[in-house]
């Protein structure tokens, strides 16, 4: 009877955190331009920075409890037992652990895509090494500050954080051995754009492990938008076919999904918006929102490389007594 009453309550708080983020959704929704969603996110996560990771977690857009408390963990994996965690750095807000999959060598260079308060380059820079080196990328001010205290905090000198947007990234090319990121290409307006960057950035060989949110089969609109509010703010959650289609068009190479998990919404906002049949198709795993790891490498020697090094032997090789042409 006891349990009943507590899990009353968590129900009675998940709905009224729902609705408190209803206002922040619609917007978000509204919104036509790229600009206008990046002013949006950036003010929502400059909130974030100011909190605790409790704090965080108890609103819809955290991860282990709160919104999240009665599937648990539906969002947020947990870094505790992982090398190179840092409490102080970790706001609960990621959807996988992109760095545990990410294949880092000591010496290596890390570039980290929305790296937030520093969580996921530190794990990096445990792995790294003295040698190697972490980037991080934030275009929220507030983030990157709490990110700079951490690291002076740990004495890391070769981790730096760097205010930038993904979509235009302040880093040299062909650059990082690894690059990772957690739960932020959603949040990116033009995805093209954001794996073209990181292509552009990373060595000949290099690859990326990178965990987000994305969808599989057409949610109903009510659903997909309470889901959202839900499961993190993912309102820039795409179709995993259409999310591995554009990875596939920046160039990458040998893409696969490291891990994959299926978001568990709440049976109450299940009822509300599906039919029978819709419902099956949820719990099959066949229709919903989920948190993937996708790794991808960029080609030793590009295709257009390919072709001019082949016209160049082939200009050398055919000389005036050959056959060759």
């Amino acid at each position: 009877m006891i349990f009943f009453k507590e899990y009353k309550k968590v129900v009675a708080k998940k709905i009224e955190l729902i609705n408190r983020n209803i206002t922040i959704t619609k917007n978000l929704l509204n919104m036509t331009t790229s600009e206008e969603l990046k002013q949006l996110v950036k003010e929502k996560y400059s909130e974030i920075a100011t909190q605790t990771k409790n704090q965080n977690e108890t609103s819809c857009c955290g991860g282990t409890s709160g919104c999240a408390t009665i599937d648990h963990a539906i969002m947020a994996e947990d870094y505790k037992a992982i090398a190179g965690y840092i409490a102080d750095a970790d706001l609960g807000l990621g959807c996988g652990l992109p760095t545990e999959f990410a294949q880092i060598k000591t010496g290596d260079v890390v570039v980290d895509l929305g790296s937030g308060a520093g969580n996921d380059a530190f794990v990096a820079r445990s792995v790294t090494g003295e040698t190697g080196k972490v980037i991080g990328v934030d275009f929220t001010e507030t983030m990157i500050e709490k990110a700079r205290i951490n690291a002076e905090k740990l004495g890391y000198h070769n981790v730096e954080f760097r205010y930038g947007d993904i979509e235009k990234l302040p880093i040299t090319s062909s650059f990082a051995d690894v690059v990772v990121s957690n739960c932020v290409m959603n949040l990116v307006p033009d995805k093209t754009k954001a794996f073209t960057e990181t292509f552009r950035v990373l060595k000949p060989g290099g690859h990326f492990s990178i965990s987000d949110i994305v969808l599989v089969g057409n949610l109903p609109e009510g659903l997909q938008k309470n889901a959202e509010m839900y499961a993190g703010c993912i309102s820039g959650a795409i179709q995993k076919s259409e999310y591995l289609a554009i990875i596939e068009k920046a160039g990458f190479v040998n893409l696969n999904i490291q891990k994959e998990k299926r978001i568990v919404i709440p049976t109450e906002i299940l009822t509300e918006y599906l039919n029978e049949d819709e419902m099956k198709l949820l719990v099959q795993g066949e229709l919903g929102i989920f948190s993937i790891t996708a790794y991808a490498e960029k080609p030793l020697e590009l295709e257009s490389e390919k072709t001019n090094s082949h016209l160049a032997q082939k200009a050398t090789s055919c000389g005036p007594d050959s056959d060759c042409c």
